[in-house]
């Protein structure tokens, strides 16, 4: 199993970006998909949650009204729309399949600076 996340880079504070999550080796559809977040320094934190139908997600409060989580299973992929995106968004964003212990891939850094 891969998981390969894509998409991440430098943006000014109130810009966007959208992360991609591709998947292979497994039946993604089957799949919840989780997406993470750690800042240098700290812990790996929950940002976003998103049911193998796409019909249930949850979201960290301080993503509400900022983050998407988004998948097409046709594509393997799952997404992440940032936007407002703020000093305090600069980590480096995981997905994790929601099998077992869950497999990670290996991250993408989202830099927020001016």
């Amino acid at each position: 199993v891969q998981v390969a996340e894509s998409g991440g880079g430098l943006v000014q504070p109130g810009g966007s970006l959208r992360l991609s999550c591709t998947v292979s080796g497994l039946n993604f559809e089957q799949w919840a998909m989780r997406w993470y977040r750690q800042a240098s320094g700290k812990e790996r934190d929950f940002v976003a949650f998103i049911s193998n139908t796409g019909g249930l997600k949850h979201y960290r409060d301080s993503g509400k009204g900022r983050f998407t989580i988004s998948r097409d299973n046709a594509k393997n992929t799952a997404y992440l729309q940032m936007n407002n995106l703020k000093f305090e968004d600069s980590a480096v964003y995981y997905c994790k399949v929601n099998i077992g212990d869950g497999i990670w891939g290996q991250g993408t850094q989202v830099t927020v600076s001016s």
